[in-house]
């Protein structure tokens, strides 16, 4: 809870603060950066840092977390941080990191507001921080443990046992332990971090969807390279599809991700992805099959053609083994018989009342299907997203 003074000062300073974000965060990364430049090289993802969208995500997320403490007074926003904390316990944020973010964020406040921060200003935004900090740090530590994860004693080591190329730019990598230990399921819609070492020596991690069946007995992913498009391309996706190979070893990460399916066996269920956002939808097809479910389950997939779309064999089949399912495809183009040519659009689709619908794509196409779903009556607590990347859209104040 923000106490009143507190609350004060952050209410009447955060338009300020709002309006400066993207100056504040250029200036905060290029001063962390400089001090600590191991987390760029080894922790930040230099992609999105090039693009910016990790400046705009820092700064909408802080803001976002700010206006929700003034708004909903000792309410935590528990789905922010929950979704915030997965990613950090993913990529193995340490504790201590917080306070070198704290030093840099401040210092870079303080150098773009220049004498609108007195200590008062200071103090009501360093109470919102650690606020936050503080809460992250405890969920993250929770998941740690209940993971088995020390991030500061390394990850775990995992050997590439099969590559399948699924389409052009997408290549499914299966692994198993090089510990020879067991492999623990994870829950259907979750993802590992992958640490590799390119070559220039930098150790960038990536977080990919386990695209297997939970209860497998190998860790499953299924990456697309990442093309620049005006940036530069994917750089650990082109190390993958490029370098590794079978008998190539990699560290993952135990799975994150809040984005799970509920356990509820008779409720009607909507997976709904686009692009190389079926990763996750497999997952929980295999999960929901393994769990016998008997509701409904409506899945919705968008691809630019048929040859672009990964895994579908797979889809198509673990579909067809559900006791009441049905498969809705569009394609941009080459669109076969029974698929519909253009993108999603959910006309004609039947939607079930009490429907819990989970979302995995670009965000114009998870937007655009949260809006016809809330027009079809599902209630907008039961539509679940995943964003690959920065989530720009949790963070909007």
């Amino acid at each position: 809870m923000l106490s009143d003074p507190s609350a004060a000062v952050v209410r009447a300073t955060l338009p300020a603060v709002g309006a400066h974000l993207d100056e504040i965060t250029e200036r905060f990364y290029a001063g962390l950066f400089t001090a600590h430049p191991e987390l760029l090289r080894d922790l930040f993802n230099r992609g999105n840092q090039a693009a910016g969208t990790q400046r705009r995500a820092l700064a909408g997320s802080i803001a976002a977390f700010a206006a929700h403490l003034l708004d909903h007074p000792g309410q935590r926003p528990d789905a922010m941080l929950g979704r915030i904390a997965h990613k950090h316990a993913s990529l193995g944020v340490t504790p201590e990191q917080y306070a070198i973010v704290h030093e840099h964020l401040f210092a870079a406040i303080a150098g773009v507001l220049g004498e609108a921060v007195t200590p008062e200003v200071a103090a009501a935004w360093d109470e919102v921080y650690w606020l936050m900090a503080n809460a992250l740090v405890a969920i993250e530590k929770r998941l740690y443990q209940e993971n088995g994860e020390n991030p500061e004693s390394g990850r775990r080591r995992w050997e590439v046992v099969e590559r399948v190329p699924e389409t052009a730019d997408v290549t499914t990598f299966r692994l198993q332990p090089l510990d020879g230990g067991p492999v623990p399921p994870f829950r259907a819609g979750q993802y590992v971090s992958v640490r590799v070492q390119l070559p220039d020596g930098a150790r960038q991690i990536r977080q990919y969807s386990l695209s297997g069946a939970p209860a497998d007995t190998v860790r499953q992913i299924s990456v697309k390279r990442v093309a620049g498009d005006g940036t530069p391309d994917g750089e650990v996706s082109h190390h993958l599809h490029t370098r590794v190979q079978a008998g190539d070893v990699l560290e993952l990460s135990a799975p994150y991700g809040d984005l799970v399916l509920e356990d509820a066996p008779d409720a009607p269920v909507l997976l709904a992805s686009a692009g190389i956002g079926v990763t996750p939808m497999i997952a929980m097809l295999a999960q929901l099959s393994e769990d016998g479910h008997r509701g409904p389950v409506t899945v919705v997939h968008g691809d630019r053609s048929p040859a672009h779309h990964a895994l579908r064999a797979e889809h198509e089949a673990r579909t067809g083994k559900l006791a009441d399912a049905s498969l809705h495809l569009w394609y941009e183009h080459d669109a076969p018989a029974g698929a519909r040519t253009g993108l999603v659009d959910l006309d004609g689709v039947a939607v079930p009342a009490g429907t819990r619908a989970y979302l995995c794509g670009p965000l114009p196409f998870m937007r655009a299907v949260r809006t016809r779903l809330i027009e079809k009556g599902v209630a907008p607590a039961d539509v679940h997203y995943e964003v690959f990347g920065p989530d720009l859209w949790l963070a909007r104040p």
